[in-house]
């Protein structure tokens, strides 16, 4: 078996031992995750790239689950149901609890994304941050002791698009040994009456007894706007109570556990819940040097000629200034259909020698699209091969970035941009 297979076949296997983890069938979950274990490690002993390197960790996570499963099989967890949890967990007899906990626990991000610090582009302050706040008390505890505390809640705020969810990401990928609980307000919101509360309850509930523990709220917006606005139902004043509550209310122990948010509209969260996220910081437009960055990165993987230097061009404010991480990747996936729109329209083909996709090193005979002019063109379409797999597109050209720059617009206007700016001198601090 290849290395690849291994690699692809290893986090195949591991997704299933995710699943099976999740829906609490225990035995099948340990034998997926040995197996995905195996895998992993066939690849690591043979693999030559660094990605073995982003392996490794992932090795050690689903060892020590299934040490965990393999414990809990052998002497399982007798259950009383007269007595709550230690610190404030839900009593077992319950079943409406016990259901909500069970969506809850299927929020938990058994399998961390494979998202670096490096894979985000620029946003260094806001990077050291989240390491100085997360990865740095997993390493060293001491350095967090005798009046030195942590943040509890930090609010990532800025347009759509600029990376807020992939930082969120790359914190679950680095936080391997902390609980990563992500959640959308919908999540957390339910028609049946008192149930909304009772789930942000629970939520903490979860999250303290998996200390160290960190919660991502996507769009926190939508679940803790201003109190008091037109329209305000009961049930929503009484969730944004309860979630101030338990964020910094008496009693509730926050220790261990990061509140992580992220809002596209700041000024709509509750001025009570702002203050509970004692950092925020603005996730702005990539500069310049980022946007050359982004587009490098994300036709890393695509069949191109285009030179160092167009890069640059492409990142400076003559055909990206204003886009966002998202408008850049829609540009390089619409330039991207470029070669293969052309292909499909071609009237003409001629015979070429051409790199192989994946081994550039091995030279192929294909056909590839020409002008009608070309000393060996056949007129042709691509419907008349016998081997489709004989015809190849043309690489991705420079002159193809820069028509797509041109047709795709910016989606953040410049009102928007001046509210996000207006937010950071009264609020927040840039993520630079």
């Amino acid at each position: 078996m290849s290395t690849n297979s291994s690699y692809h076949k290893g986090l195949e296997l591991a997704r299933e031992a995710a699943k099976f983890d999740e829906e609490k069938e225990y035995k099948q979950a340990l034998e997926k995750y040995l197996q995905a274990i195996e895998q992993l490690m066939h690849f690591c002993k043979y693999d030559k790239t660094t990605i073995k390197d982003k392996v490794t960790p992932m090795i050690h996570k689903y060892m020590a689950r299934a040490e965990l499963i393999k414990q809990q099989l052998k002497d399982p967890p007798k259950k009383d149901n007269k007595k709550a949890s230690a610190d404030g967990g839900p009593d077992d007899g319950d079943e409406d609890t016990q259901k909500l906990r069970k969506q809850l626990e299927a929020t938990i991000v058994v399998e961390a994304p494979d998202v670096s610090w490096d894979d985000v582009k620029g946003l260094e302050h806001a990077k050291q941050m989240l390491q100085d706040t997360v990865i740095l008390p997993m390493v060293m505890p001491h350095l967090f002791q005798h009046g030195r505390e942590l943040w509890r809640g930090i609010l990532l705020y800025g347009p759509p698009g600029t990376g807020k969810s992939f930082l969120a990401k790359a914190v679950a990928t680095e936080a391997n040994k902390s609980t990563f609980i992500s959640v959308t307000s919908s999540e957390l919101v339910s028609k049946w009456q008192g149930e909304s509360e009772k789930m942000v309850k629970e939520l903490f509930n979860l999250a303290r007894e998996r200390r160290p523990c960190i919660i991502f709220l996507d769009e926190v917006d939508a679940l803790v706007s201003a109190r008091g606005q037109g329209g305000e139902s009961e049930s929503s004043r009484r969730v944004k109570t309860q979630f101030l509550t338990q964020m910094q209310g008496m009693g509730n122990d926050m220790d261990g556990i990061l509140v992580l948010g992220a809002t596209n509209c700041p000024y709509l969260v509750d001025s009570a819940i702002r203050r509970r996220f004692e950092k925020r910081v603005y996730i702005a437009l990539p500069d310049a040097a980022t946007r050359e960055t982004m587009f490098e990165r994300n036709l890393r993987d695509a069949y191109h000629n285009i030179a160092a230097a167009d890069f640059k061009v492409l990142g400076s404010d003559q055909y990206s200034k204003g886009r966002s991480g998202a408008d850049i990747k829609t540009i390089c996936k619409d330039a991207n259909m470029m070669p293969v729109s052309r292909l499909q329209k071609a009237t003409h083909f001629v015979k070429a020698s051409v790199p192989n996709y994946d081994n550039p090193e091995i030279v192929e005979e294909k056909w590839v699209p020409c002008a009608p002019s070309q000393p060996g063109a056949v007129e042709k379409t691509w419907k008349e091969f016998d081997d489709p797999t004989q015809i190849q597109e043309q690489k991705l050209s420079f002159k193809d970035m820069c028509r797509a720059c041109l047709r795709n617009k910016a989606t953040v206007g410049e009102e928007q941009l001046e509210e996000f700016k207006r937010f950071t001198s009264e609020f927040g601090e840039e993520g630079k």
